[in-house]
């Protein structure tokens, strides 16, 4: 076998998201690209929470449907997921708690002659899971010691048994190791905030909310090692107001929150437009409106993170579709902000912020890039110098500028104005701004094409819908059109890369098409939506059958 896909699945509680870690780095010790899939249900316990790991040797960046091997720790998952099992694939259950066909193992009672909580289940099932496929044990041992901090060898001990009564039977689905070293595993989030880091971050701000707490929590147990500072305040408000704090003294801020938060802290965001603050939000969308399917994905928060403010003021909002480009577009996006003085958007979701995968990045490819800094006369200095380009040069307290910052209309120098004259400058200068973005977007590359660049027919994707939308545009030769930066929106180099095109699919995780109404609101039309609205992304098999149906050509 060349590809292999992994569902194990239980209650909330039973340690599902750490069974498909510890199944993910089994693959890639073996030289496998991985992809995982985490669903789980708003609950502490109980529910149903399943993760689903696909192994290849091909770079993937989305799920399938059906798996090879099905782990079932309760009865639910046989119940949910027995459709997906492949012809040649097989069950492994807990045969104290669930009844199924395959390969019934009493984990339960494994566990409880050890002395072990339930949650080494796990273990077991790991170390069974490698018994049928043909891996040496010593793999298992590796992974168990690099991820299992606490009762490392009782862990082994079970996973030991698994592995044992797995060997003895006659289910056998041979994986066969390939000659690849292994790649880092990442997901989305963590990603992203190793990109800020990069770029010169110092200060993360945020309160918990998901899909971007783990931003959260991944820099705060690693700030030392990072060299940062990691603050959560008691609301939203407070985060976005403490890193524009930050930011106006000279220290590069990034915020990170879901679309409740970010609606909390929009007249902050209309703030840092008339203030020019430097600011990257990190928005990870989920469903909507309010609190919606808080644990699921979707990508509904494009018009909102376009559009959120009083008045007009220049931003950029970037999407990154996988965690490679979540790496390198945080980096852009904070380097950005301190060029501009915009607040830019970092548009991510639930599926690319909390999937796994396999990343191949050069960590110095995303270095802080200097801003444009005053080098007169301190005395001389004026914040908001009326310049071509609308770009005023920056000092910071300290460094003998006075410097102000003023979310009233201002003159050059940050003094309170009113008078219609200076009004209308203060407007200009932003005006001259937002050209000065729309240049820049079209004079730098922020579109990529894949699969057959000939093909008649166009695959429009954005976001996390990439993986699922690259893999099936490719297989069916396609052409697959991704823009990164949305705003502001690179047409030029969108009208180039779907020249000879003669349908256009757009393929969006949202109600109505959001990116396929801002298409044509700039001159792109698009000829069919393929749209997903129930909290979950397209599978790689779902959306194949959607894309033939939707074929003109």
């Amino acid at each position: 076998m060349r590809e292999i896909s992994v569902l194990v699945g239980g209650a909330a509680g039973e340690g599902i998201r750490q069974a498909g870690n510890a199944i993910a780095r089994l693959f890639n010790r073996l030289g496998y690209n991985v992809f995982v899939y985490e669903d789980y249900q708003s609950l502490i316990r109980g529910g149903h929470n399943f993760s689903l790991v696909r192994a290849s040797e091909a770079q993937i960046l989305a799920h399938r449907d059906e798996v090879d091997v099905l782990i079932a720790l309760n009865q639910e998952t046989v119940g949910r997921h027995s459709w997906r099992v492949s012809r040649d694939g097989i069950i492994i259950y807990d045969s104290d708690r669930v009844t199924s066909d395959g390969l019934g193992i009493d984990m339960s009672k494994i566990v409880r002659n050890l002395g072990l909580p339930s949650i080494v289940r796990n273990s077991v099932a790991l170390g069974a899971l490698a018994g049928v496929l043909g891996i040496d044990f010593r793999i298992v041992e590796d992974v168990i010691r690099s991820t299992i901090q606490k009762l490392v060898e009782a862990n082994l001990a079970a996973a030991r048994e698994g592995f044992r009564r797995a060997s003895n039977s006659t289910a056998k689905l041979k994986l066969s190791p390939l000659p690849a070293e292994p790649k880092p595993l990442l997901t989305g989030n963590e990603a992203i905030a190793l990109g800020l880091v990069r770029a010169g971050m110092k200060l993360y701000v945020a309160y918990p909310m998901t899909p971007a707490s783990n931003i959260l929590h991944y820099l705060a147990a690693n700030a030392d090692k990072l060299g940062i500072i990691v603050v959560q305040p008691e609301n939203e408000i407070a985060v976005i107001g403490f890193a524009e704090g930050a930011a106006y003294a000279g220290v590069r801020a990034a915020v990170g929150t879901s679309g409740g938060g970010f609606a909390l802290m929009v007249e902050h965001l209309s703030l840092a437009g008339q203030a020019e603050l430097p600011i990257v939000i990190v928005l990870c969308s989920r469903p909507a409106p309010a609190t919606g399917v808080p644990t699921y994905t979707e990508q509904g928060d494009l018009f909102f993170a376009m559009f959120a403010g009083h008045g007009d003021f220049p931003r950029l909002v970037l999407a990154p579709g996988d965690a490679d480009e979540a790496f390198l577009l945080a980096g852009e996006a904070m380097n950005l902000a301190w060029e501009f003085q915009v607040p830019v958007i970092l548009l991510a979701d639930k599926h690319l912020s909390e999937s796994t995968f396999s990343t191949g990045f050069d960590g110095n490819s995303v270095t802080p890039r200097k801003p444009r800094l005053w080098e007169g006369d301190p005395k001389e200095y004026r914040r908001y110098k009326l310049t071509e380009d609308g770009i005023s040069p920056l000092a910071f307290p300290g460094s003998g500028c006075i410097v102000k910052a003023n979310s009233y209309e201002h003159d050059e120098y940050g003094i309170t104005v009113e008078d219609a004259e200076k009004v209308r400058l203060g407007y200009e200068k932003r005006l001259r701004k937002f050209r000065t973005l729309e240049r820049f977007v079209n004079s730098t590359s922020w579109v990529k094409v894949y699969g057959n660049e000939d093909s008649e027919v166009a695959l429009i994707t954005w976001g996390s819908t990439k993986g699922a939308v690259k893999e099936v545009g490719e297989r069916l030769g396609l052409r697959v059109v991704q823009p990164l930066c949305l705003l502001p929106f690179p047409r030029e180099e969108m009208l180039r890369c779907l020249k000879g095109v003669e349908q256009v699919i757009c393929v969006e995780v949202n109600l109505r098409g959001q990116l396929a109404s801002w298409l044509g609101y700039n001159g792109i039309s698009v000829d069919e939506r393929i749209l997903k609205y129930d909290g979950r992304p397209f599978t790689v098999d779902e959306l194949e059958k959607l894309v033939k149906g939707a074929i003109k050509l």
